[in-house]
């Protein structure tokens, strides 16, 4: 990972930047400033999507979109996210706990097998914010329609690219592992927007129609 200074006067300032943000905007998504906006122009009221790693996202993204399949791994989080969907009467959410430990007869962790169970070209969009990202990642690029759109946060950890953020690859650096190294493949033929807080980094990456 690139070492970047986290206490240089542009990552405070930027820091200081998203931490106002967020406590003027206590509903959105933890991604970035650009990324909100993009996500509130992209998604219509018949998407199809699936989120890995709950969050404010959840219930943000279940008021915007026809179907969302959201996949938690923490129990606490998981029961403090299932108390608000339900308080906010969502009913267009399949929201499951699976636990990093669960795995499955093949010892393959849950978390990640259970997404081959989506029906490939399937969604519209994906959110990826949890565990496994790269397997996830790897996974949801069959399950995307063509223009579908792949959002990946903190993004800057695992894919090389030009950034001001603490703990990236760096424009030169290689992808984070060797899953990465084969979606970074996949990736490079589609259309992709970057964008960066300076203290961390949220793309969107629309499917290739070459690629269904």
């Amino acid at each position: 990972m690139r070492n970047v200074n986290h206490l240089s006067a542009r990552y405070l300032y930027n820091r200081m930047k998203t931490l106002l943000y967020e406590k003027r905007h206590p509903d959105m998504p933890w991604l970035t400033i650009q990324a909100n906006d993009i996500l509130q122009s992209l998604l219509l009221p018949d998407d199809i999507g699936v989120e890995l790693g709950s969050g404010r996202s959840t219930l943000w993204l279940a008021k915007r979109v026809g179907e969302l399949i959201s996949i938690e791994h923490n129990r606490e989080w998981f029961s403090t996210v299932q108390k608000r969907l339900k308080e906010a009467g969502v009913e267009n959410v399949e929201y499951t706990l699976h636990t990093e430990e669960e795995v499955n007869e093949n010892g393959v962790p849950v978390y990640y097998a259970c997404l081959e169970h989506v029906r490939d070209l399937s969604l519209d969009f994906c959110l990826i914010d949890g565990l496994y990202r790269d397997e996830c990642a790897e996974i949801l690029v069959r399950k995307l329609k063509p223009g579908g759109v792949m959002v990946i946060d903190n993004v800057n950890r695992y894919l090389p690219w030009k950034t001001h953020s603490p703990a990236s690859v760096g424009p030169d650096g290689p992808p984070a592992s060797e899953k990465w190294m084969s979606v970074s493949d996949t990736l490079g033929s589609w259309r992709k927007i970057w964008t960066s807080t300076g203290v961390t980094d949220t793309a969107f990456f629309f499917k290739s129609c070459a690629d269904v």
